[in-house]
């Protein structure tokens, strides 16, 4: 078991409580041990369509427990339940609600009430650096990525195992039962293809012919991963001058987690070929889940001018805007880090920073060539 850091915040927060992340990484057990007064699992189909049924399900078990803290699991099944907690924590202020999401998407589409200036919205992701402590192990890291049920287990059959059933039940379960799509099969291909093309460029054209799904389809399943919080773009940095800067106009886009992306893509293995793209995956993915996991707001943009000229990725927490190199290699080079140098011209004066497998930790030049853990510290996503 591990300690999620953003416990703390939830525990001592003065309002009620929307806690937003995909599935498996970990929201339903954090908010239970909380021991709430009052669990509602929306995720049971008994208990759905009860509330489903019944306008004053709620009330009436209030009514009957008077509980100072109740949990409502999966919030997103019916978005119409929230109208109904404002009414309740008007009338009684004392009352705490832990809610749980999945689905931002669903929340848009039931022009879900948020209960402005009486709920406060966190975010989970799979475990960090910072919750997984001395269990780190690199190489299992990037085979297995992060969800906490997968680290948790200790052996590698059954770590694949589960991400394989992951990737199976999701698109059954959470794809299907909320009709997302008509066509699971076209989906089945689309993501597949998505995992194998993500870390790149956003090409809505190529992953069409790939997974031989309409454009138009490819787009609506894209915004699905989005909405799902199953996958993140990486947009170009707002703050420069796109006129006066030829950048490279597509955004990247990354899964939420190594591990999900790996059971897709059909294949664990930590190989040559392919250990500098899963590098820069677990970078990416650490750095997201430890800002996640502090509820500190991070930035992440995508730094490429059609000169080539280019950066990993440009972060920007706690104030400061950081360039970032990921190298999956145990030494550096001054020739590895020569285009964080180069972004300067753009940016002006910028922290630098190479992330690699090796732990001398050094700078050179105005750049830092450190290990995951010092960059980490580096940036300020400390705890």
């Amino acid at each position: 078991m591990y300690n999620r850091i953003i416990a703390h915040q939830i525990l001592k927060s003065s309002k009620s409580v929307l806690l937003l992340g995909p599935r498996q990484v970990g929201k339903s057990t954090l908010l239970n041990e909380l021991k709430p007064d009052l669990t509602i699992n929306l995720a049971r189909e008994d208990e759905y369509f009860v509330f489903q049924g019944n306008n004053l399900e709620l009330q009436s078990r209030i009514a009957a427990k008077n509980p100072r803290t109740v949990f409502i699991d999966e919030i997103q099944r019916i978005p119409r339940l929230l109208n109904t907690i404002q009414a309740i924590v008007d009338e009684n202020p004392k009352i705490k609600f832990y809610l749980s999401g999945s689905s931002a998407r669903k929340l848009k589409k039931g022009r879900a009430n948020l209960l402005p200036g009486r709920l406060f919205t966190y975010k989970m992701s799979p475990l960090s650096f910072l919750e997984i402590g001395s269990d780190w192990d690199e190489n299992r890291s990037l085979q297995f990525g992060f969800l906490p049920g997968v680290y948790s287990l200790k052996k590698d059959f059954e770590k694949k195992k589960l991400l394989q059933s992951y990737a199976n039940t999701y698109l059954k379960e959470e794809i299907m039962a909320e009709s997302l799509v008509r066509s699971l099969d076209g989906f089945v291909r689309f993501i597949k293809e998505a995992a194998v093309m993500s870390g790149g460029y956003l090409d809505f054209s190529k992953l069409a012919k790939k997974s031989k799904v309409p454009r138009q389809s490819v787009v609506r399943h894209f915004e699905i991963l989005e909405d799902t919080l199953l996958a993140k773009k990486v947009e170009n940095d707002p703050d420069l001058d796109s006129d006066e800067i030829d950048l490279v106009k597509h955004p990247r886009y990354f899964f939420f987690d190594l591990g999900v992306v790996n059971a897709l893509r059909g294949g664990f293995e930590v190989t040559q070929d392919r250990i500098g793209s899963m590098w820069e995956y677990l970078v990416f993915n650490q750095i997201v889940n430890t800002s996640i996991a502090l509820d500190l707001e991070c930035d992440v943009f995508n730094f490429r001018t059609r000169g080539g000229l280019e950066a990993d990725f440009i972060f920007s927490a706690q104030g400061k805007k950081t360039a970032i190199e990921c190298k999956a290699s145990l030494h550096i080079e001054p020739s590895d880090y020569q285009n964080l140098i180069s972004v300067e011209k753009y940016y002006g004066k910028i922290q630098k920073l190479v992330i690699y497998r090796g732990n001398r930790e050094r700078k050179e030049n105005g750049v830092w060539i450190v290990p995951l853990k010092k960059a980490l510290d580096i940036m300020g996503l400390d705890n």
